[in-house]
């Protein structure tokens, strides 16, 4: 695994955002506008906190994970891939930073990750996952059962 340049200037409650695809810049533009937009009902300022450094290019899941890991805050990083990139819907893919070291004990672990440790989540749907997760009102295991049921595997909002 290589190294990659730590995360830096991120807010508390900011949603991190990490692109890892660098073949399209329209597309990431695209990304990028969208999760600006306001969101929910109120609506809510959208607090970002991207990494868009080449550097980070190809990186996968478990190089993220290990870049971000000092952050004690986070529960859940969203990164912009060639998924992300090439779909219509520009779903990223939301990772949690959650290991079996954080959790109770193996059922508790289990339980977490019963769809995996990702899924995809549209954009118009990042910053409610990242909220609820802060603030523990809803568990990752929750959102990833959603995307399981939506017939293209993806998180929309609520």
């Amino acid at each position: 695994m290589r190294p990659l340049p730590a995360v830096t200037g991120r807010a508390e409650y900011d949603t991190l955002i990490v692109r890892t695809d660098y073949h399209d810049d329209q597309a990431w533009q695209n990304v990028a506008a969208a999760l600006t937009q306001p969101w929910g009902d109120r609506p809510y300022d959208a607090d970002v906190h991207f990494v868009n450094d080449p550097a980070w290019a190809a990186a996968t899941v478990d190089e993220v994970l290990t870049a971000t890991r000092a952050d004690d805050e986070l529960s859940v990083v969203f990164l912009s891939d060639r998924t992300t990139m090439r779909t219509e819907s520009h779903a990223l893919l939301a990772v949690t930073t959650l290991t079996r070291e954080d959790c109770e004990d193996d059922e508790s672990y289990d339980r977490l990750t019963e769809f995996g440790r990702e899924f995809r989540v549209a954009p118009a749907g990042v910053h409610e996952v990242h909220a609820n997760l802060s603030i523990g009102n809803l568990g990752f295991e929750e959102y990833a059962a959603w995307a399981h049921d939506d017939p293209e595997g993806i998180f929309r909002s609520f």
